[in-house]
């Protein structure tokens, strides 16, 4: 009988793959963002509806970005920007593409 894998090793072994890798991490990211922007919102003091119409969008669309559906990056930055954050875009050096 095969013992079972914990959630990490099959996470660690599926993280081999590239593809599987890229998409793990773009999650990853708009978890992230989503979580800050959630932090952000509830540090100051604000309800969906209260920062969607200082960011001139609609509540729903804080809501999306808010689950992790960020949508474009001029409405990300319209929310970040209501909130009194900056954005600053890197590209860090990963790989190269072998075409």
């Amino acid at each position: 009988m095969r013992k079972l894998e914990s959630v990490e090793e099959h996470l660690q072994e599926k993280l081999k793959d590239p593809s599987f890798r890229e998409a793990y991490e773009l999650e990853e990211l708009k978890g992230k963002i989503a979580l800050f922007v959630i932090q952000s919102r509830i540090k100051n003091k604000l309800s969906q509806r209260q920062l969607a119409k200082c960011a001139g969008i609609t509540q729903q669309e804080v809501s999306r970005i808010e689950n992790g559906e960020i949508g474009t990056l001029r409405m990300l930055c319209k929310v970040l920007y209501a909130l009194g954050c900056g954005v600053e875009i890197s590209f860090p050096k990963k790989h190269l593409c072998a075409a």
